[in-house]
């Protein structure tokens, strides 16, 4: 028995009794566990407890040889009420839950990344509209650094353009078509000046919310996965249009 501190992802049916939720825990990276899909009131509290970018403590049987482990003592570790209570917000976690789900598919635990995870989703929670419109950008933008592929923005100079697959800013168009010019390779460098504390006050109209986020996507698939499964990224948008 193992006492995990975990972020919800995704929940799946297994069977007719149960469901396996994946989580991204702090001591062990992904798990899968199991979750009772019954009609009781337990089972009706842990699956509220567990919902997308839920964040939760449980005692997980982590038994040698079994990739789904069953859970006890399942409560909430963070208090998140409007990724509950705001539609939008609850689109917006519904998009980063999913997303992690698949580029996390593969990770151990990392301390660093978990933390960055709660912040982030405790930033979501107290985010005013701007920012809340502006937080899919920013945490994609610096996700990538814990996932090794954040763009090297030393390498920049006006009027350059951005290599996709290097990652790097240079003077002439490379070879192959994964490149941005113009105002995207400029726009890949604004991001890299967003933080926490300003990440509010810079103005995307919708087209250029739309470009951002898909530029970012396409970095990704690069670099680390594809993101053309995500389900959720043409509600996330029709909420911000």
């Amino acid at each position: 028995m193992k006492h995990l501190h975990c972020i919800a992802l995704h929940t799946v049916r297994y069977n007719d009794r149960n469901n396996i939720l994946t989580a991204f825990s702090l001591e062990e990276g992904r798990v899968s566990l199991l979750v009772s899909a019954s009609a009781s009131r337990e089972a009706r509290r842990r699956r509220a407890i567990t919902m997308p970018l839920s964040f939760f403590e449980c005692v997980a049987d982590l038994r040698h040889g079994h990739t789904i482990a069953n859970i006890s003592d399942v409560r909430p570790s963070l208090a998140l009420p409007e990724l509950t209570s705001n539609p939008i917000k609850i689109t917006v976690a519904l998009f980063v839950a999913e997303l992690l789900g698949i580029v996390l598919r593969e990770t151990p635990e990392d301390p660093l990344l978990f933390r960055y995870l709660s912040y982030s989703a405790a930033a979501l929670d107290s985010a005013d509209s701007r920012e809340t419109a502006n937080f899919p950008i920013h945490f994609l933008y610096r996700l990538g650094t814990f996932l090794g592929i954040e763009p090297d923005t030393s390498t920049y100079r006006k009027g350059r353009v951005f290599d996709m697959i290097d990652g790097t800013f240079r003077d002439s168009a490379p070879l192959h078509r994964r490149f941005l010019d113009g105002a995207d390779a400029e726009a890949v460098y604004m991001l890299s000046r967003m933080n926490w504390d300003n990440y509010g006050m810079f103005r995307f109209n919708r087209e250029q919310r739309r470009r951002v986020i898909s530029v970012i996507i396409e970095y990704y698939t690069v670099h680390y996965t594809s993101l053309s499964r995500l389900n959720s990224l043409d509600v996330m948008r029709e909420v911000f249009d």
